[in-house]
């Protein structure tokens, strides 16, 4: 693809890897709406497609993004590569005038990573490696990492501040594969002082795009919660399973800081700010939630709300890497970003049932 040009020069750009699915699609219809501040900027988008829907073998954009190109009149590039193939990233950066990157790209269930470990080590740790490397060879130094707190483990504290330890309690290969990128980019900022490294540290990110058309949009079985329980509310799924309620929490169910998807994009959009800081540089963790915890059964109920339809559900054992309860201290996003999540719990059930509703088999029509 030929990138845009501005008189002789190629316009700067930001690399948005795994930017067709969930989170990254949000992130890149973010960006692109915010005309003025990245006017200037072409959106160039890599991803795999292994959790995004492709309608034809013949379309040259997955459908989350050509829904994206529709709804904002604008255009973005799009590579369908993975990041672990270092040729065709390489490829990407010679065409385009990359000046930051956004890393989404990476397997993300904590249940599968437990059956798949190999799988969530290779797709998460290799690939990420991968993408530094070409970052390194063009002279590209600052990153948004898409990180997780899984990086926590078993909290010693609630709620969870950005100095608690980690890696000490890790439950499950998806977590540690998130702990050692993270050690990665901290060695990496240690050995070079030319990059800048934000680590952004989701807890549960839920909701849909105010459009409806965008949204969640799971392979397969859902592995979190509320495609789970929308999909349950919609009638693909009979019944929903919830894993345990014997722990120390108020029902017994497990405690989640659950944020809004666009929340969790605008964060994004604030920390390619900090860039332009003078003096910034090496690597910052940053918590991306709300700082109030929700139960299993008390995200039921709301969705149930704000859905009119009933939710059934079976108590089944524990799944395997998951943890009692966790929620966020944001404070130091607040402080650092200038963000904070906006949208309410009533406001994540009622986008998230806007898109399944419309959409009831999610990007795919029939």
């Amino acid at each position: 693809m030929t990138p845009l040009t501005n008189g002789d020069t190629m316009r700067p750009a930001i690399l948005v890897t795994g930017g067709a699915g969930y989170i990254g699609s949000h992130t890149v219809i973010t960006l692109l709406e915010r005309e003025e501040e990245y006017s200037n900027y072409d959106i160039v988008v890599v991803d795999n497609l292994s959790n995004a829907y492709n309608r034809a073998p013949n379309e040259k954009k997955p459908e989350s993004l050509r829904v994206i190109e529709d709804l904002t009149n604008k255009n973005l590039h799009f590579y369908p590569l993975d990041i672990r193939d270092a040729e065709g990233l390489s490829r990407v950066f010679e065409n385009h005038n990359i000046d930051c990157v956004i890393h989404f790209a990476a397997l993300k269930a904590v249940g599968e990573s437990v059956d798949k470990p190999l799988e969530y080590y290779q797709a998460n740790i290799t690939g990420t490696g991968t993408l530094l490397e070409v970052m390194r060879k063009y002279g590209v130094y600052k990153l948004i990492y898409s990180s997780s707190c899984t990086v926590y483990g078993e909290p010693e504290r609630l709620p969870l501040d950005e100095g608690h330890p980690t890696g000490r309690t890790l439950t499950s290969p998806y977590g540690r594969s998130k702990y050692f990128c993270e050690e990665m980019m901290k060695d990496l900022c240690t050995s070079d002082k030319n990059w800048m490294v934000i680590s952004l540290r989701y807890f549960n990110p839920v909701g849909a795009h105010i459009s409806g058309r965008i949204g969640e949009d799971p392979s397969g079985i859902p592995n979190n919660l509320m495609p789970y329980i929308a999909q349950v509310a919609i009638g693909r799924l009979n019944e929903l399973k919830v894993f345990g309620n014997d722990y120390k929490t108020s029902d017994g169910t497990g405690v989640r800081d659950y944020i809004h998807v666009v929340d969790l994009a605008e964060g994004h959009v604030k920390a390619i700010k900090l860039f332009q800081q003078h003096g910034f540089g090496g690597f910052h963790a940053i918590n991306l939630g709300t700082g109030t915890g929700y139960s299993v059964l008390e995200m039921i109920s709301a969705f149930e709300r704000a859905s009119g339809r009933k939710v059934p559900y079976k108590i089944v054992g524990r799944r395997s890497g998951d943890i009692a309860a966790n929620y966020a201290d944001v404070s130091l996003s607040h402080r650092l970003l200038g963000w904070r999540a906006i949208r309410t719990l009533d406001d994540m059930c009622k986008d998230t049932w806007r898109w399944q509703s419309a959409n009831p088999n999610g990007f795919k029509k029939v």
